[in-house]
């Protein structure tokens, strides 16, 4: 249902059934539309603070825009210029006693930094200054967190599929009004390695909100490791001119499978999931089956589902299991970026 859902706000479908949910669904974003307004001005209203300095990192839409990425770059940079960090995130679709996907892969890339988990983000960022006398906190997926006052605000906005339809939740992919895009200090468009073409997409934020800074990333693959040998990174060309298998449960699998082919890399098979899937042993003795029927002895991952796979008994088979691991890169002006960033505690 929800993978059927998502077709429609994508409008993937169009025959004559999906035209009239879509005409119901319409009316759903527009009174959802509504309740959003009225919680971000009653909320916006009556900010909490919190005693450190707040950045947020998030998106507008559903799907991934490569925010906890940008996350993972600032948490490095800001660490790096002397600066206690920790990271809150609410562990979206985290299995009990589990961290979940995203804050699983912060956590292992970056081992000096505090990962939170809480849907509570205020009573986590007090928790963290009181027990590890952090300066900074960094809200990732924080657009939506209205109540918190932050001294940075950041979007991260997919190059390569922006606004979808540009209708709200559940007839689109805005998780709020376009107009909630002033609230920005910074925009940063994602992936434009995969749509160099963002003239239009650059004039529209420039009208919606000028006091904005804009800012261009790419994700660039920098190599594999072993799903259990995450601190060995074997080198990008390492699967050049093989063919593999593909696994991806995750917001935008189209970039993923896009990455892989602008390394050489041919796909014989590609399993998508929807985001955050929790897989199951029978899952992957599927994927293990089909690989074998096609001579293909290499599955390849992303770390966030890499983070989700460790969690089942992947030993049991003897197929090759490898993680795709990227960075985030600023693609131009990133000493203007990070000199934003540093501007935060001189205020």
């Amino acid at each position: 249902m929800q993978k059927y859902l998502y077709n429609l706000a994508t409008d993937k479908y169009n025959g004559f059934i999906a035209r009239i949910i879509k005409s119901f669904l319409l009316i759903l974003s527009l009174i959802y539309g509504l309740i959003v307004k009225i919680l971000i001005l009653f909320y916006r209203l009556f900010p909490s603070r919190i005693n450190c300095k707040v950045i947020s990192v998030g998106n507008i839409t559903l799907g991934g825009t490569g925010k906890t990425s940008l996350v993972e770059y600032i948490a490095k940079y800001l660490k790096e210029k002397g600066h206690k960090v920790a990271i809150l995130t609410r562990g979206y679709k985290r299995k009990i006693n589990t961290m979940g996907d995203e804050p699983s892969m912060l956590a292992m890339n970056l081992k000096d930094v505090v990962v939170t988990v809480d849907t509570n983000r205020i009573m986590a960022a007090k928790k963290a200054i009181k027990d590890y006398s952090i300066d900074s906190v960094i809200l990732d997926d924080g657009f939506q967190q209205w109540k918190i006052k932050k001294g940075l605000e950041i979007v991260t906005i997919d190059a390569t599929n922006p606004f979808g339809n540009r209708y709200l939740l559940p007839r689109g992919i805005l998780r709020e009004p376009l107009s909630s895009l002033r609230r920005a200090d910074i925009f940063v468009l994602t992936k434009t390695n995969l749509n160099p073409d963002i003239i239009d997409l650059k004039y529209f934020l420039e009208q919606i909100n000028p006091k904005a800074i804009i800012f261009t990333a790419e994700h660039r693959p920098i190599g594999f490791y072993e799903i259990n040998q995450n601190n060995v990174l074997l080198d990008r060309n390492t699967l050049k001119g093989k063919t593999v298998t593909l696994i991806s449960g995750i917001g935008d699998p189209d970039s993923f499978e896009n990455l892989i082919v602008s390394m050489g890399i041919n796909i014989g098979l590609s399993f998508r999931f929807p985001d955050h899937y929790n897989y199951t042993q029978e899952d992957l003795a599927k994927i293990s089956a089909a690989s074998r029927e096609k001579n293909i002895d290499t599955i390849v991952t992303t770390e966030k589902d890499a983070a989700r796979l460790l969690t089942l008994h992947i030993t049991h088979y003897t197929l090759h299991i490898l993680v795709l691991r990227i960075e985030l890169v600023i693609a131009k002006d990133e000493e203007n970026f990070q000199h934003r960033l540093l501007n935060l505690y001189s205020l």
